[in-house]
């Protein structure tokens, strides 16, 4: 008989408990995963919406309006579909063991910044010193 995983809606992880343990990769491995096919549902409704709505209309004002809108459409489209790519990484990163350690520093992630942004590479401080380069550079 097979041991039955039964989740604990109301868990949040908490920085009195083992980093990354079995439990916290759960919680993110599922938030990561609701959050793509939540992604994923918004795209397939939107393809299926801008089928149907291929339609001639005539006034070129109420024709520029809904063009401006559809474009607006694939443009949000496209911000989500980096997004699952980001997301994709972040469960290569789980499935690696690697997941909630910064890129630049090893160090653990804080749980706060990965519940609010679960495909966070960088702890805060690291992120604030990567923008505060970015800045520089722009500035220059």
């Amino acid at each position: 008989m097979k041991a039955e995983v039964i989740l604990d809606t109301d868990y949040r992880p908490a920085d009195d408990e083992p980093f990354m343990n079995e439990r916290q990769t759960e919680y993110f491995r599922n938030k990561l995963i609701e959050w793509k096919n939540s992604l994923m549902a918004d795209s397939r409704e939107t393809i299926e919406v801008m089928q149907e709505g291929t339609r001639n209309i005539p006034d070129v004002a109420d024709r520029a309006s809904e063009e401006t809108d559809r474009a607006l459409e694939l443009r949000t489209r496209d911000r989500q579909r980096k997004l699952v790519v980001k997301i994709d990484a972040a469960l290569r990163r789980i499935e690696e063991g690697v997941y909630g350690y910064c890129e630049d520093t090893g160090e653990p992630i804080s749980l706060k910044r990965l519940d609010a942004r679960p495909i966070a590479t960088l702890s805060l401080e690291a992120q604030e010193r990567h923008e505060r380069k970015e800045k520089v550079h722009r500035d220059r």
